[in-house]
């Protein structure tokens, strides 16, 4: 039996006081009227309206706590379908937030309990976010029990379906997360497309919930400046350069940033995880926005000029200025969301490099953080950041073959895990990369070039789409090599990938579905041999 959540056993009791209180009252009204020989007409009058606002209250709370359905969002796309599977109602909690995220990007969400889905519900949809619970040693919520026996028993086929799952576990249990990944592996057999690997969460990790988060502001078109649910502890570091890495390219401005630990200490970090960078304002936007307030930004508030207060949250509007002095002002403001980035060093380099693409908002503006990494950010000046374990994209033993596929931005990543293997001393690895022109996007070309010539990159093959040639994408190339895929993979290769969510990343798969097959492929998904790292 499914235990009531919160709300609604709330809703229950005020309808039940509701209940009582109408019921008091009445009976008093008629024994005063009787007493005072009113018609009983007059009673029965009494007695309907009575009624009728008790059921007015009931339907008001009703209307409250339904289940809310968007038609369309903003894109015109039919709404995402978001399922919760939750034991104590932390799953449904951050079911809330997710839809929250999602229409404050202009996408139409509905949201179902996993109890109210069956095969029907997962054959008209589309596109389907899944945030499960594990509870026990590996079960599902009590809830979920109708969707194990009724859909999960069916012989479904989703080719149609796009799918993240979120699943929330506790690593002091012998089945960590199971639920969530039986959930990933039922819906990968059926046929659905994963839009990224499993996120999971360990008791509520607010580093896994941020990256959470940062997933749905990708779906939505990264249109949310939504602060994050659990604001970082960042670390200051210093931009030490930055430099336009492909300047007369047909695509979008794209840098390389180098970052120094403002102690000097260089921290440890893994190939395949990423920094979260806390973005700031563009100074004269701050100072635009201080001057129409007439404000001093030099003010000191709990140890901070109110310049540096502003610079890292949004900006309040002319109503929140009027409502609350400057300490208050500063009290009540919204951080700023992070920003994720792929790491495309090692340790051993003394600095964290990134690969980022500038990004434009709708008005032509730069993005919140390529714009404070790209344009904003003073050469030798702060900037927040922190690491965020990636483990579902660390790499194999150095003694297994790799095989490293990717486009665009993507090869940060692919290039940090290329150089811990050389460290290593790992010769079999296989580099794929795409992007758009050779004589102006092939990022990190020459070391590329150098190392496939040492004989440390043993396969190295590159597509630029607008260059011409027989392939004009990364997933072109590897079609044409299916024979070596299989091969390699029968070597016991592990491929990574990263790189665009759309586009590439789903087109890769299906041509290592074609060579190896489904069961093939999911077997390499269960042995933690093929890991994605997709944005």
């Amino acid at each position: 039996m499914t235990r009531p959540s919160r709300a609604t056993l709330g809703n229950l009791l005020v309808i039940a006081l509701l209940a009582v209180l109408a019921g008091l009252l009445l009976r008093l009204h008629l024994q005063e009227r009787w007493w005072q020989g009113a018609p009983l007409a007059s009673h029965w009058r009494i007695a309907l309206g009575s009624v009728l606002a008790y059921a007015g209250l009931c339907a008001l709370i009703w209307w409250r706590g339904r289940a809310r359905d968007d038609r369309r969002g903003s894109d015109g796309q039919a709404p995402l379908l978001l399922v919760w599977a939750s034991q104590t109602g932390f799953a449904r909690h951050l079911c809330d937030r997710s839809a929250e995220a999602l229409r404050a990007a202009g996408m139409a969400v509905r949201i179902r309990g996993l109890h109210q889905v069956d095969a029907a519900t997962l054959q008209q949809a589309s596109r389907v976010l899944l945030i499960a619970s594990t509870t026990g040693e590996g079960d599902a919520p009590d809830h979920a029990l109708p969707f194990l026996r009724g859909a999960m028993a069916q012989p479904l086929a989703l080719p149609h379906v796009q799918y993240g799952v979120l699943a929330l576990g506790d690593r002091s249990y012998g089945h960590f997360c199971a639920f969530g990944h039986q959930l990933d592996t039922w819906l990968r057999q059926r046929g659905a497309h994963p839009l990224f690997d499993t996120v999971e969460v360990d008791n509520a990790d607010p580093a896994a919930l941020r990256h959470w988060q940062q997933l749905l502001g990708q779906l939505g078109g990264d249109a949310t400046d939504l602060p994050d649910w659990t604001p970082a502890d960042y670390l200051p570091w210093r931009l030490r350069s930055r430099a336009l890495v492909n300047a007369g390219s047909p695509g979008a401005p794209t840098w390389q940033v180098a970052l120094v630990p403002a102690d000097g200490i260089v921290p440890s970090w893994q190939a395949g995880d990423v920094v979260e960078i806390g973005p700031r304002h563009a100074p004269s936007a701050v100072d635009a926005w201080l001057a129409d307030a007439a404000l001093d930004g030099a003010q000191v508030i709990d140890g901070d000029t109110l310049h540096a207060h502003l610079s890292r949250a949004h900006l309040p509007t002319a109503e929140e200025m009027r409502a609350a002095d400057t300490g208050a002002l500063v009290a009540a403001l919204r951080p700023l969301p992070h920003r994720e980035y792929s790491i495309a060093s090692m340790p051993d380099e003394g600095q964290v490099q990134l690969l980022l693409r500038r990004q434009l908002r709708p008005d032509g503006t730069p993005g919140l953080g390529s714009g404070w990494l790209c344009d904003h950010a003073a050469l030798g000046g702060q900037i927040d950041l922190r690491f965020r374990s990636n483990p579902n994209f660390h790499a194999p033993a150095h003694d297994a073959p790799l095989i490293l596929i990717g486009n665009g931005t993507g090869i940060a990543g692919l290039r940090a895990h290329l150089r811990a293997r050389i460290a290593a001393g790992a010769r079999r690895n296989w580099l794929l990369f795409g992007e758009r022109t050779a004589a102006h996007d092939f990022y990190f070309g020459d070391e590329l070039t150098a190392w496939h010539q040492a004989g440390w990159i043993e396969r190295l093959d590159t597509v630029f789409s607008r260059d011409g040639g027989e392939h004009r994408y990364v997933q072109d190339r590897l079609q044409a090599h299916l024979d070596t895929l299989w091969e390699w993979s029968r070597q016991g290769a592990t491929l990574l990938v990263c790189g665009s969510l759309q586009g590439m990343a789903p087109a890769v798969d299906a041509v290592i579905e074609q060579a190896l097959g489904r069961d093939g492929k999911e077997a390499l998904i269960v042995a933690g041999r093929y890991r994605r790292d997709v944005y």
